[in-house]
C-alpha cells in the first residue's frame, strides 16, 4: 500500500534502489501507469533505478524491459558495483519530497516519508552517491559484435 501511495504521489522523478526490485511488483498496472506518467514528464533523468541484481530486471520483467526501450531518453537503470553488494536497504523517492524506506531487504521494517523535504534530503545524496559509484549499464537489448 505504501508503494501504491508513494507512486501516486509522483509527478516529476521517481528513483528506486533495490535488491532487484522483485518484491516491488512494479508490473502491476497502476504502478506501471504511474511510471509511465513521471516518463512523460518534463524531467529528463525522470525514473532512475539502481539494482544491485538486475538478473531479474532483464529476464523477468517484460513490461520494464518494454519502458527502458520506450522511454530510454528519460530512463536510467544501473547494475550497481561489487563494492555495493553488502548493502541491505531498498528505497524509491519520489519528487525529492517523498520517501519509502526499507531497512533490510529481509524485513518489512519500513519508513513513509511523505511532504518531508528536510528528511528525503539524506536518501538524495545517498542515492546520488550510489549511482556515482558507477556500475554496469542496463538496457533493453543486448550488444554483440
Amino acid at each position: 500500500m505504501a508503494i501504491d501511495r508513494l507512486l501516486g504521489l509522483a509527478c516529476r522523478k521517481i528513483q528506486i534502489y533495490d535488491q532487484d526490485i522483485g518484491q516491488l511488483k512494479l508490473e502491476t498496472p497502476s504502478r506501471l501507469d504511474a511510471l509511465k506518467r513521471v516518463l512523460q514528464g518534463p524531467e529528463q533523468d525522470a525514473l532512475q533505478i539502481a539494482v544491485r541484481d538486475a538478473t531479474a530486471l532483464r529476464k523477468v520483467h517484460p513490461l520494464l524491459n518494454n519502458l527502458l526501450t520506450t522511454y530510454s531518453h528519460r530512463l536510467l537503470a544501473q547494475q550497481t558495483s561489487e563494492q555495493l553488494a553488502h548493502l541491505r536497504d531498498s528505497m524509491i523517492l519520489v519528487d525529492d519530497r517523498h520517501a519509502l524506506i526499507r531497512f533490510d531487504h529481509d524485513q518489512a521494517r519500513s519508513k513513509l516519508l511523505i511532504d518531508e523535504a528536510d528528511e528525503v534530503r539524506p536518501y538524495l545524496i545517498r542515492f546520488a552517491e550510489i549511482l556515482s559509484e558507477g556500475g554496469e549499464s542496463i538496457s533493453s537489448s543486448t550488444l554483440g559484435l
